[in-house]
């Protein structure tokens, strides 16, 4: 059976990605698409697409913003003082908020809500990001072709779409 990912396939997507970074997460995200059924062409280029803007091509794990433009903001459960940069954006999809975080702890079994920079360790890192596309149903609009909504669903907006699409384009040209 052929793996879902390569090293060499990921190597060609995220040009700007460091050697370590591609042998460090190549099995991880591997295993993450297994474990939420990202499993088609489709659905690793989107998921490819997304993950590579949100982290920079897999080298960022916690958002460079301090996270304080998050605080006080109930829609994303951040309630006490202090949580927005405590709870500021982790993992591959830049999982954001205390109300996030709970719900991922709770079916990762994580204490993230207790040391939310565990969410910034490569393993976790990589399950969050298919935990919160699994959550959001978002296989259903890859397989459905639905880039922009894609983008829109992970990012509120449409922050970086240009991005995101040169990646799905090149992850396009490399995972069949």
């Amino acid at each position: 059976m052929n793996p879902l990912l390569t090293p060499e396939q990921l190597r060609r997507i995220y040009t700007q990605c460091p050697e370590s970074r591609i042998q460090l997460y190549t099995p991880l995200l591997v295993a993450m698409f297994e474990e939420f059924q990202i499993n088609t062409p489709q659905r690793i280029r989107m998921f490819l697409a997304q993950i590579g803007h949100e982290s920079g091509q897999l080298r960022y794990t916690e958002e460079l913003a301090s996270g304080k433009a998050y605080e006080a903001r109930r829609d994303l459960g951040n309630t006490v003082a202090g949580d927005g940069v405590r709870y500021k954006g982790r993992g591959l999809l830049q999982i954001t908020g205390r109300s996030n975080y709970s719900q991922c702890a709770a079916d990762l079994g994580l204490p993230l809500v207790e040391n939310p920079e565990l969410l910034a360790q490569p393993e976790p890192a990589a399950r969050s990001a298919g935990w919160y596309w699994n959550k959001h149903n978002l296989n259903s609009l890859c397989d459905q072709g639905l880039f922009e909504l894609l983008t829109r669903r992970i990012n509120g907006g449409l922050n970086g779409y240009p991005s995101r699409r040169q990646l799905y384009n090149m992850a396009f040209d490399v995972i069949k």
